[in-house]
């Protein structure tokens, strides 16, 4: 008996689309490699020395008197971060707090600078700097069935809606937000409670970051394997 080719085409995509959709209510578990993705924000989702740049041109036209200010709190993120920033409540305030002791200021003045020039101002850079390939990747990921989440030191959701990019992570993990971390990498706390708000066990996932001794090694304490990007 001859079957048309039509049909066989159709038979054929059908068992394909079924076949789709059973990975898709697994979950991902299907899928060859991680089954979740947790991804740093600032300099991994975006290049971060043409934003960079562009801030420190309005810092100069504008800025001048605040930049103090932003260089004392950056510092004291590097300080505090070799032991996580301590432990028991949101590594961004403390961060805050201590910046704005050293400084001699109201914490809530160094908090109005820093929402202004590091979160708002930025935001219009964004996108333009945005790392296309990576978030193309990260969209293909979700389709093919996978888990993400964004995992940040500091506030993320106004950057990822300026970016774009929020409709691409099932969870955001971010210090200064309701459920972030108590810790600042490389310790592996926020990677952590990703891994356990997306019900993925750490062996099975990816982190993305763009510093080794932050993202890498946040990685490594927690089990997890580790992806670099690069470039600018």
């Amino acid at each position: 008996m001859r079957v048309a080719t039509s049909t066989i085409i159709g038979i054929r995509s059908f068992a394909a689309a079924a076949m789709v959709f059973r990975e898709l209510q697994r979950g991902g578990q299907g899928l060859s490699g991680p089954r979740a993705w947790l991804v740093d924000l600032d300099g991994t989702l975006y290049h971060a020395t043409p934003v960079k740049l562009a801030m420190a041109l309005e810092l100069l036209v504008g800025g001048l008197r605040v930049a103090p200010l932003l260089r004392r709190f950056r510092a004291e993120h590097e300080r505090l971060r070799p032991g996580g920033g301590g432990a028991g409540d949101d590594p961004y305030a403390r961060q805050l707090g201590s910046a704005a002791l050293a400084l001699g200021v109201e914490s809530a003045t160094l908090h109005g600078v820093v929402e202004e020039w590091m979160i708002e101002r930025p935001g219009k850079w964004l996108r333009l700097a945005r790392r296309r390939g990576l978030l193309a990747e990260l969209a293909r990921f979700r389709a093919a069935g996978g888990k993400t989440a964004l995992v940040s030191d500091y506030p993320a959701r106004r950057k990822l809606a300026a970016l774009g990019a929020a409709a691409l992570f099932d969870a955001v993990v971010a210090a200064g937000e309701p459920g972030g971390p108590r810790a600042l990498k490389p310790s592996p706390e926020g990677y952590l409670a990703a891994a356990t708000l997306l019900g993925v066990a750490p062996a099975e996932c990816l982190v993305i970051g763009d510093r080794e001794d932050a993202d890498g090694e946040a990685a490594r304490r927690g089990g997890m394997a580790f992806r670099r990007v690069s470039g600018l």
